[in-house]
């Protein structure tokens, strides 16, 4: 099975970032230890380099305050997310879930993978992104529980 820089993602969320442990002193021992288990070292420095992208993306992410507008998704978008991955980001933004900066973060985050994404792993990125954003710990959590117990169901 080929192993893909969302795997590495949910694997160093689910592992390592998940349980706040810093990886930057760390860095060379994480890597090794991802290579033992299969991932590519392509891959994982891919994948570090998507979360260092997201901490400067959010250090420069300003609060829109445009509640109730509506998202034209461009076709770049498109092609990353089917049709039930962008009613599942609607769904979260109607629901409180997302804001319209939070949305933006996770496009941005799904545009720098440029790999089309299932359901399953767009939900790993939301998570991702919204642990890593402050003032989102209700929506993290959410998240967090739709993840892991998979009883959650949704409406489009």
């Amino acid at each position: 099975m080929k192993q893909t820089v969302v795997d590495v993602l949910m694997y160093l969320f689910e592992n390592i970032i998940g349980e706040d442990t810093a990886i930057d002193p760390e860095r060379d021992l994480v890597v090794d230890q991802l290579e033992e288990l299969g991932f590519p070292q392509h891959e994982i420095l891919r994948a570090f380099d998507w979360l260092e992208d997201l901490a400067d993306v959010q250090a420069e992410a300003k609060e829109t305050g445009k509640e109730n507008s509506l998202r034209i998704y461009s076709e770049l978008e498109k092609m990353l997310l089917d049709a039930e991955c962008i009613g599942f980001l609607i769904y979260l933004e109607q629901s409180g879930v997302l804001t319209a900066t939070t949305r933006e973060l996770i496009l941005d985050r799904v545009i720098a993978l440029d790999v089309e994404l299932d359901i399953e792993q767009l939900k790993w990125i939301v998570m991702i992104v919204l642990y890593s954003h402050p003032g989102e710990e209700n929506a993290y959590a959410w998240m967090e529980s739709m993840v892991f117990d998979q009883f959650v169901d949704y409406m489009h």
